[in-house]
């Protein structure tokens, strides 16, 4: 079951004291028509393709009207997962609706340079242990598999490294602590 803390418009995650907002990542709403936009271009590309231009055999075209009907699936997913939000409080990573990403205490360290596997305009964060609830996804907004949490997609860049940055430095300030 996930760990449930709403997170209220006053900036307060369930009136819990570590609950204050640091920071916001949202999709825009012209972000998330482009990303619905173009995997709908994509199911009605392939569609047309299995039904009008009849390739060489009737299982190719049925593999094409499933791909085309789970890019569909997939658009429906990713509109509903970027109507929410990713928010950083005191105690970690939580969606709008209160859903835990990652304990605060849980991030061993934040990787946001171009070569790492991380969503783009986002960052990668990587979990001393994997999140008791396993493996989560929101498309275009944030994933989790194991002990690596992706946050970014459809998300505005400038946000998603304001964010990776409050993280990094909560994370060297509880290591020149634990260096005290």
């Amino acid at each position: 079951m996930a760990r449930e803390r709403r997170v209220e418009a006053g900036g307060q995650a369930g009136g819990d004291a570590e609950g204050r907002v640091l920071a916001r990542l949202e999709a825009s709403a012209p972000r998330r028509w482009m990303a619905v936009g173009m995997l709908m271009a994509l199911a009605a590309l392939l569609g047309w393709i299995a039904l009008d231009t009849p390739p060489a055999s009737l299982s190719l075209r049925l593999i094409l009207v499933i791909v085309a009907v789970g890019a569909i699936v997939l658009a429906r997913r990713v509109w509903q997962a970027t109507s929410r939000a990713v928010v950083l409080t005191e105690s970690g990573l939580y969606d709008d609706h209160g859903r835990q990403i990652a304990a605060i205490e849980e991030i061993v360290a934040v990787e946001r340079g171009a070569f790492a596997f991380k969503p783009s305009n986002g960052f990668l964060v990587r979990l001393a242990h994997p999140h008791p609830d396993g493996a989560a996804w929101q498309p275009g907004l944030w994933w989790r598999i194991g002990r690596r949490v992706g946050v970014g997609g459809v998300t505005p860049g400038a946000a998603g490294r304001f964010m990776a940055e409050l993280i990094a430095e909560r994370l060297a300030r509880r290591g020149r602590a634990a260096a005290r």
